[in-house]
């Protein structure tokens, strides 16, 4: 006879789990009993919605379900923004929760909350194991369907009383490849049809283009037809920004310099683009023709309707649809004219010496520390939209951003997954000084595992970003400012070291000693966010007045 948590650890290990991160609680204590005598580390939190930001990153980078628990109530609650995390941004990630025994109730109601049915919109699937029997069918069940296109969050409630309850060995399920088909032939037929006839094609490459296995037919297409590209935010890094095809990234959904290339195309190859992404152009009547190719049917919304869509495994259907267009293109390349003049707009003043650091000099001083296969995970604000703009991305899922839920608080819990995924690498968490604080107790988390890991915080001791739209909406400056500790003695009393930069020149020296001395530091610089208003509103608005004119 075999404890329900026993099977539900063996299914986890038949999956190939190798990290559980979470909370415990007392509806779990079986569950961690049988961790302890697993091969599965569990790696605790201080607090439930770090472990899911972990787990929905481990998903993100690898293509395999993370792995997060918590117990009932108020512990699988604080999951609910992971959850919308990586559904949003299609990570796969299994969630495990406890809840009080089933088969007889010795607390009444006490902390029972109907957490299945609350995660209902949350995930792929949610629902309780009621038998200790069916627990490997569920949990290959959960894990199947949580990488299956499109990937998401999957929830499995194990009551306390079915996990310690003891029952007769069950089989584990083998897992299987499962083959996605490539895209029907008519489909591929009417694109090549709409390629060859276009006058100023684009690629744009979106957030299911980042998918670990899409990326090398991507970077193959757009090599073989010379297309000049775009990305999304998500998409960043899916093709090298170092290639002379690159145009920009659309961090703004009209009116940047990029969206002068956009607004002359007369067709957008759309290659996974998610319409979870803040629109990187906005679709209208007299606009470009769109073709749409992805695991999945394009959603159609207001500002997205494809003519076209070509739906199947990204990467063996861009081959075969390169196979029918390439070296037919005379006017591939009919867009790149304005490559130079959008790159060099968007890059302007980046090496400036003021003080505080504009965010354009901040971008560039990153990419001076970050080699080619180092990451950069940004939690959300101002910044977020300036390191879109303009960081240079050579790998895919180098520089991990969240245009989809845009949730403050995931970038330290991110950048910490990725430096135990690529311990070699030199990964930068990137955050401001509010979404920093959100989850800053997992400082202690990062130290107790050893992690070499350098965070640079951002500081304004405000909002930002609401801040500076409050200011553009011509709004009085109110409710939106905050004091901050010491960072530098905070990063200490965890263990971790700290530096405060003093001025511009110190940027790239203090980040080269960080990374360079190993182990969890903290860097702090202030930000000059002027530069928002004069970039993003005021240039931008004059650019836009001036083609009116013209």
């Amino acid at each position: 006879m075999v404890k329900g948590s026993d099977l539900l650890v063996a299914a986890l290990e038949n999956e190939g789990v190798e990290r559980v991160f979470g909370v415990p609680g007392e509806e779990n204590l079986d569950v961690v009993e049988s961790l302890h005598k697993s091969s599965i580390n569990l790696i605790v939190t201080r607090h439930e919605q770090a472990a899911a930001f972990m787990a929905a990153t481990y998903g993100r980078l690898t293509g395999k379900p993370g792995v997060c628990m918590t117990t009932l109530g108020p512990g699988a609650l604080n999951l609910t923004t992971g959850a919308a995390y990586a559904l949003l941004g299609a990570m796969p990630m299994v969630m495990l929760t406890g809840q009080k025994g089933i088969l007889s109730s010795r607390q009444a109601k006490f902390q029972i909350v109907d957490i299945v049915n609350t995660f209902r919109p949350l995930t792929k699937l949610s629902l309780q194991i009621v038998s200790g029997a069916t627990i490997p069918t569920l949990v290959r069940d959960a894990f199947r369907i949580a990488t299956q296109e499109r990937p998401g969050p999957v929830l499995l409630e194990l009551p306390e009383d079915i996990a310690g309850e003891e029952t007769a060995p069950v089989e584990m399920i083998p897992p299987h490849p499962i083959e996605i088909p490539i895209a029907h032939a008519a489909a591929l037929d009417r694109a090549a049809d709409m390629i060859l006839k276009a006058q100023r094609p684009l690629i744009m490459l979106g957030a299911a283009a980042s998918r670990p296995r899409s990326t090398a037919g991507i970077g193959d297409f757009v090599r073989r037809t010379k297309i000049p590209f775009i990305t999304t935010q998500m998409g960043k890094g899916t093709v090298s920004g170092g290639t002379n095809q690159y145009m920009g990234t659309a961090a703004l959904s009209e009116r940047d310099y990029v969206h002068e290339a956009i607004d002359r195309a007369d067709l957008i190859i759309a290659i996974g683009h998610d319409t979870v992404e803040k629109p990187p152009f906005i679709m209208g009547p007299k606009g470009p023709q769109v073709i749409h190719v992805s695991y999945m049917p394009a959603t159609v919304e207001q500002v997205y309707f494809p003519q076209c869509e070509v739906i199947g495994d990204v990467g063996p259907s861009l081959e075969l649809l390169a196979d029918r267009v390439e070296g037919k293109l005379p006017h591939a390349s009919a867009l790149l004219s304005l490559r130079e003049s959008i790159l060099a707009k968007v890059t302007d003043r980046a090496t400036e010496g003021r003080w505080p650091p504009t965010p354009q000099r901040i971008v560039h001083d990153v990419r001076q520390v970050i080699p080619e296969d180092g990451i950069v995970a940004l939690d959300n604000g101002m910044y977020k939209i300036w390191f879109a703009r303009n960081y240079r991305t050579l790998l895919a899922n180098s520089l991990l951003l969240d245009n989809a839920l845009a949730t403050m608080g995931a970038g330290l819990p991110s950048a910490m997954m990725a430096a135990m995924l690529y311990p070699k690498n030199r990964v930068l968490a990137v955050c401001g000084d509010g979404g920093f604080m959100m989850n800053s107790q997992e400082l202690e988390t990062a130290v107790r595992l050893k992690l070499n890991l350098v965070i640079l915080i951002l500081e304004d001791s405000a909002y930002g970003m609401i801040r500076w739209k409050q200011a553009v909406d011509n709004f009085p400056d109110f409710g939106l400012t905050f004091g901050n500790p010491d960072f530098v003695k905070y990063a200490e009393s965890y263990g971790a070291k700290g530096s405060r930069i003093a001025s511009t020149d110190a940027i790239v020296p203090t980040l080269e000693r960080a990374f360079s001395g190993g182990g969890v530091h903290l860097v702090v610089v202030p930000i000059d966010y002027t530069e928002n208003k004069r970039v993003l509103v005021d240039e931008l608005r004059e650019k836009v007045q001036q083609i009116d004119v013209s």
